[in-house]
């Protein structure tokens, strides 16, 4: 049975490997082929007694994991410098502001149409308006610098503004003033909170010289990960502060007391842990859509409702953001409208939304077409701009 276990994970390993090659070949999402081999699995481990509940109870836990490593490693491929701050501040902004839009429009819809509370419609509504970083910063890799680079600071930030305002509202108790006290005081101190800690992982990870360096590194980072969870705290933005701290020391000599710190972040140490974090954040984002997959009823796909409400919610959020983009990033709209992808954070928020609020049924089928929707847009939009790239290198 071990040897029957061992030959099934290689084989999946395998397998992901490569549906990611074919991906970049054909252009054919490798969320979705993850989430139709998780569907063609069913039959097979359903057979097997016990896998059922002990796959679907893995589906928040990998991805949790999945985000800190997806938000991770886009940190790390950012360089703060001058001349990178206008794109950063345009980045957030567009951000910040689809983000509040499209939770407001889709707050109104859920107050008209399901009759929920404003609370509870905002708790409903926040997991569809933000984009997931696990899906857009690896499907911007095709982008030029400078659009991808805007891809990596939107999508992490609206990740953890978006869980920010999820945890503020969730212990909000049902009123404006503690949704505003959760949020400020969460926000200040998950800020100070992040830089404190961010900075005693850099100092562990330049004076770790054993041959074992890493993954205690990346267990401190998942533990201060889950006490900021259980602390309701942001816990995202000390990932991000980490990887951007340790990608970038010519920034920290500019902070006072912390020149002797980013004197002893060595190259070679951050490429090594970029590789290392590359290779987890692969397993684990596939493994994470694989078990969605596993998890999904096809009936929820016959349902109009459904259809209906993701067509909604999709509408409002390209609509959103191709007028925000015009505004501030004209330059790269057509290349950025459609990379607004929901994915593993709109699953995870979705999942805790449905145990805090009673919803229909058919939202269930609503989030899973929200995801595979958005990424065949993201991956369409994607085929199209390498036909341009080509078009104009010929003429």
């Amino acid at each position: 049975m071990i040897s029957v276990g061992i030959l099934i994970a290689s084989a999946f390993l395998l397998a992901a490997f490569a549906v990611e090659r074919l991906e970049r070949r054909s252009g054919v999402p490798s969320v979705i082929v993850m989430m139709a081999i998780g569907l063609l699995a069913q039959p097979l481990l359903r057979s097997m007694s016990g896998v059922t509940t002990e796959l679907k109870s893995m589906v928040p836990v990998a991805g949790a994991i999945g985000l800190v490593l997806i938000v991770l490693e886009g940190a790390l491929d950012i360089e703060l410098r001058r001349e990178r701050i206008k794109l950063a501040a345009k980045a957030t902004t567009v951000a910040v502001v689809a983000f509040i839009l499209c939770a407001a429009a889709l707050v109104l819809i859920g107050v008209r149409a399901l009759h929920l509370g404003y609370v509870q419609a905002a708790i409903l509504a926040t997991p569809f308006a933000v984009i997931s970083s696990a899906v857009a910063i690896p499907g911007s890799h095709s982008l030029e610098r400078h659009a991808r680079e805007f891809v990596v600071y939107e999508s992490s930030v609206s990740d953890i503004f978006g869980v920010l305002i999820f945890i503020a509202l969730v212990n909000s108790g049902g009123t404006l003033g503690g949704f505003l006290t959760e949020l400020a005081g969460g926000g200040i101190l998950s800020l100070i909170l992040a830089f404190v800690c961010s900075v005693a992982l850099v100092l562990v990870s330049t004076r770790a010289d054993a041959h074992v360096r890493y993954i205690p590194l990346l267990a401190g980072l998942f533990a201060l990960y889950a006490s900021g969870e259980l602390l309701h705290l942001s816990p995202l933005l000390m990932v991000l502060l980490f990887g951007l701290m340790l990608n970038n020391k010519v920034a920290l000599e500019h902070l006072p007391g912390l020149r002797h710190v980013a004197d002893r972040i060595s190259p070679t140490t951050v490429g090594e842990f970029k590789v290392l974090v590359q290779e987890l954040t692969f397993a684990v984002r596939v493994f994470f859509f694989f078990l969605l997959g596993y998890s999904t009823n096809l009936l929820d796909f016959t349902v109009l409702h459904s259809w209906a409400a993701c067509a909604v919610i999709l509408l409002i959020a390209y609509g959103v953001r191709y007028v925000l983009l015009r505004t501030i990033e004209p330059r790269s709209t057509a290349s950025l409208v459609w990379i607004a992808p929901r994915g593993l954070v709109t699953v995870l928020l979705y999942l805790e939304a449905a145990r805090k609020v009673a919803l229909p049924t058919y939202l269930n089928g609503t989030v899973r077409l929200v995801v595979i929707l958005s990424v065949i847009v993201l991956a369409l939009s994607r085929r199209a701009a390498s036909r341009r790239v080509v078009d104009s290198a010929v003429s």
